[in-house]
């Protein structure tokens, strides 16, 4: 059945205009606002603990505008299986490139942070081609084997490498010392909240990984914190903010709170489009917090501040 729907519909369909991309994409969005409202709850709850502040309409005005901005990204995810390069050099610019130029030419490998935020398919597949760093993105695998695969591959083929945590280690060591750009979005849920970083975030105790600190300190990579903007429909720029470029320099916590608080910014100058649809609090708080928090500070010092 995957296969049906990869190379009789998706793959084909992905060969049109977006323009026409975006016809069948507005009927969605129709539904959804009408018929058939796409995890509602999941969405109204989220908002509303996320701004309390907010009244019932101003939360469902910008439940309405998740949604477009959210069938504008099904159509964007179908038309990146098969977007030319050119293409796509036209939809994603870097506003600030000089900030990567100057860390490959001190030949330092970056960590590229952000969330799901706007369009980062593009990004996932435009990388390799906006920096002089070989491409890296650490990928979640998905429960089909068969469609992994292929949207892989179609990510891969200008350049990105898509790795994950089964085997990044093994990948990023055999391409040191050349300078590399590993791309992690980190609003996931972890799966083990007692490895996690709890902070509060959008006015929630939130879980966060905290891979991206780890790989910072243990190859001394910079952190980069990328924001995605629509400029229009099918548009994006990106504006690049250095968290450190001396991470060893750091105590625990703080590459993750500056790159989670920045994540936390964006969002809240434009909530509409961050993923509200995925259940981001939905781990239960550990009980004795503090008495965890001592454990992992603890652990972080042996490790990277003997």
């Amino acid at each position: 059945m995957q296969k049906i729907l990869y190379y009789l519909i998706l793959l084909p369909f992905s060969l049109l205009p977006l323009s026409i991309i975006y016809v069948f994409t507005d009927t969605v969005f129709l539904v959804f606002c009408t018929i058939f409202p796409y995890r509602k709850k999941v969405i109204i709850e989220n908002l509303s603990k996320s701004f309390p502040n907010l009244s019932k309409k101003e939360i469902r005005l910008i439940q309405r505008k998740f949604y477009r901005h959210f069938c504008d990204l099904l159509a964007e995810g179908i038309k990146n299986l098969s977007i030319s390069k050119n293409e796509l050099l036209k939809r994603i610019k870097v506003e600030n490139p000089l900030i990567m130029d100057q860390l490959f030419k001190q030949n330092k490998s970056v960590i590229l942070v952000a969330g799901h935020y706007n369009n980062w398919e593009f990004l996932i597949s435009a990388q390799h081609l906006l920096f002089k760093h070989a491409a890296f993105g650490i990928g979640k695998k998905m429960t089909n084997a068969f469609m992994d695969n292929k949207i892989n591959e179609r990510r891969m083929r200008y350049g990105m490498h898509v790795i994950h945590k089964g085997n990044f280690k093994e990948e990023i060591e055999k391409t040191l010392p050349t300078p590399i750009a590993i791309l992690t979005l980190t609003d996931q849920s972890p799966s083990d909240t007692h490895k996690s970083y709890w902070m509060e975030f959008l006015n929630q105790q939130t879980p966060v990984l905290f891979g991206a600190e780890q790989m910072a300190h243990s190859y001394d990579f910079a952190v980069v914190y990328f924001e995605t903007k629509k400029l229009k429909r099918g548009h994006y720029s990106i504006e690049l903010k250095i968290i450190t470029d001396q991470p060893k320099s750091l105590e625990w916590g703080e590459i993750t709170e500056a790159h989670t608080k920045s994540l936390e910014a964006t969002i809240i100058k434009q909530p509409e489009f961050w993923l509200w649809s995925h259940k981001r609090w939905k781990r239960t708080l550990p009980e004795d917090m503090n008495h965890l928090k001592e454990q992992q500070h603890d652990k972080f010092n042996e490790r990277y501040k003997r």
